[in-house]
């Protein structure tokens, strides 16, 4: 059984950076990531990276969406090599349209059965990096100034009490509020589903257009509750923001992170180095030096404390490969702005 252990964090740089693999022999070259994580985790990564493999690594920030668009926009002069992170639904529509290169890691039987699972959906395109569960944060100081009860199911949210207090983000630009569709779409059967869209539309004060926006914004006060992966909780919390998060009573989905290797990349020896590399205990366990709590598809890193517990929540049976599909998001997303974001509040 995996440790779960809670490390201070400049300990946990020093043990990573003493743990990074040494490449064999110093490279030469650069390599070009599109990262969708944290900011401060796609600097720490690309650092850690840089110094075991003596390569120039350069990185651009990008949303899970963004970063699709620009391996459309550039299909036919890539000039990304490695897209790290975000949610796999973008990643698998990047396979889908050809846009990635299909790599089968020796890694992969290293990992959760979640991570390869992905690999082979994606007719290994891709392959999954970490997983975290979607779920509920609140304010708990605004929830006791206001006297409102903790939600801990889906029908909760839909409490008049809660109007205007709610905060998710925009589907069109967010993995996080499409993981939220796609969740609810399976859990409740797709008309069912869009009827409770409409009524959580009453109590949305606003559609952010990142992901991590709802959380951040219920931790510093400015909405009582977020939808949002309760793996962004943790980080909120250490920075003393009255922040606590639930799973739904009626089952929830979980986003799995993933990493492609872009068709065409320009380094492509250097891509395959970092996603071998980026599979390793080592750097997985940079997520949690760069205080985000997502569960590493390795299955021997260890495991953080503040790390969601996957055994106590109670999952859907997403299908990732569906749901996934360039045709089902654009569907999906299209009813929800037809019937659900064109209604008043």
């Amino acid at each position: 059984m995996t440790t779960r252990r809670t490390y201070t964090l400049s300990t946990l740089a020093l043990m990573l950076i003493a743990a990074a693999p040494t490449a064999q022999a110093q490279g030469s070259g650069q390599l070009n990531i599109v990262c969708s994580v944290q900011d401060e985790w796609c600097s720490m990564m690309s650092s850690a990276f840089a110094k075991s493999s003596g390569l120039k690594v350069n990185v651009l920030k990008r949303g899970s969406g963004e970063a699709l668009a620009q391996l459309i926009a550039e299909r036919a002069n890539p000039k990304i090599d490695v897209w790290f992170g975000g949610t796999g639904d973008p990643h698998l529509q990047a396979a889908e349209q050809d846009l990635t290169l299909e790599y089968k890691s020796p890694s992969l039987p290293q990992l959760h059965a979640w991570a390869q699972d992905q690999a082979q959906q994606s007719g290994w395109r891709t392959v999954g990096v970490y997983s975290g569960p979607l779920g509920f944060g609140y304010n708990t100081e605004l929830l006791a100034k206001k006297k409102l009860p903790v939600p801990k199911c889906w029908k909760d949210l839909l409490a008049p009490a809660l109007r205007g207090e709610v905060q998710v983000a925009n589907p069109a630009s967010s993995g996080t509020a499409y993981t939220m569709i796609a969740t609810i779409v399976q859990l409740m059967g797709e008309d069912k589903a869009y009827e409770y869209l409409k009524g959580l539309h009453k109590n949305v004060s606003q559609y952010t257009r990142s992901g991590t926006g709802p959380i951040k914004a219920a931790a510093r006060g400015e909405t009582t509750v977020s939808i949002s992966f309760v793996h962004d909780a943790p980080g909120e919390q250490m920075q003393g923001f009255p922040i606590a998060t639930e799973t739904p009573c009626e089952g929830t989905g979980a986003e799995i992170g993933s990493m492609s290797i872009v068709k065409g990349a320009r380094n492509l020896d250097n891509a395959k180095k970092f996603y071998e590399w980026a599979l390793t205990p080592a750097a997985q366990q940079l997520g949690v030096a760069a205080k985000q709590f997502q569960l590493p598809s390795n299955k021997t890193t260890p495991l953080d404390a503040r790390i969601p517990d996957f055994r106590k929540i109670k999952f859907i049976p997403y299908d990732y490969a569906k749901y996934g599909k360039s045709s089902e998001r654009k569907r999906l997303i299209d009813r929800w702005e037809r019937e659900v974001n064109s209604l008043p509040r």
